[in-house]
């Protein structure tokens, strides 16, 4: 693989101001281990913390450079390698990677279901609705072109009702965390090439500072199993989002370096 290197850094849904230096320090990590330039795409901004449509507008012209950087990527023959600040951002990667590699999955890993539309949705939260529009289940402006199909959901613990619902009926598939883990996601990947979604809070709560905590959580030894088992497959893409820079509740700054060790298998070791 050519991999080519993304820091996003512009407003997505946020709920505070973290996820920057969050996004920067992933990406500083990524830039040392290999030895990649990385392309900062939009400028940090105060956080609005506010409903999906505000938000959306406010993030729109960065969210639509971040999709022309994909498609730079892809004509270029690479494969992106991105630190997300929200899961929002992926509003704009995913219909690029519909385009360019239609028969992908997309493995999203998330201690939550982000398959929300404005109408189910009870919050209003824009990061409540980051891969239901990539799939066309709503009209973000940004595109689509991922269907249902070609969805696998890994790791999700805290599902509203419409959320469970696509599972129940099929819509979705969804590889929980537990013992069979690896078995079920080798089983709903095939050897289908992958695309590889992160948010870190589908990790155990305390191994890196997000701004969910749902308890049941991956353990850094079980994503780098995911990772292996993905990596045996044709990757045209990974993107890390919600590493927030510093713990709330401490200051303390947050180490991304055990996360990155853990998918290394992903992008090339």
């Amino acid at each position: 693989m050519t991999l080519a290197l993304t820091v996003f850094q512009g407003r997505a849904g946020d709920h505070n101001d973290r996820a920057y230096s969050g996004a920067a320090a992933v990406g500083a990590t990524w830039q040392q281990r290999l030895g990649l330039a990385a392309a900062t795409i939009g400028t940090p901004e105060p956080a609005l913390s506010t409903d999906w449509r505000t938000e959306l507008t406010a993030a729109a012209p960065t969210l639509e450079a971040m999709s022309q950087r994909y498609e730079d990527i892809y004509n270029a023959g690479q494969t992106p390698v991105t630190a997300l600040t929200r899961c929002a951002v992926a509003l704009a990667t995913l219909p690029v990677v519909a385009r360019f590699h239609p028969d992908a999955l997309v493995v999203w890993f998330d201690a939550h279901g982000d398959l929300n539309t404005p109408q189910s949705s009870t919050t209003a939260f824009l990061g409540g609705l980051a891969l239901s529009g990539p799939m066309g289940l709503w009209d973000s402006g940004l595109g689509s072109g991922i269907a249902p199909a070609n969805v696998v959901l890994g790791g999700a613990r805290d599902l509203d009702p419409y959320e469970r619902r696509l599972i129940d009926e099929g819509m979705v598939r969804h590889v929980p965390v537990g013992p069979r883990l690896l078995e079920d996601l080798g089983a709903a990947v095939g050897d289908r090439p992958v695309y590889f979604h992160l948010d870190c809070d589908v990790l155990e709560p305390g191994l890196v500072p997000t701004d969910y905590r749902v308890p049941n959580g991956l353990s850094f030894t079980e994503l780098a199993g995911v990772a292996n088992r993905l990596a045996e497959n044709a990757v045209v893409g990974v993107e890390v989002a919600e590493f927030e820079g510093t713990w709330a509740q401490s200051g303390a700054t947050g180490d991304a370096r055990p996360l990155l060790t853990a998918l290394a298998p992903l992008v090339g070791g």
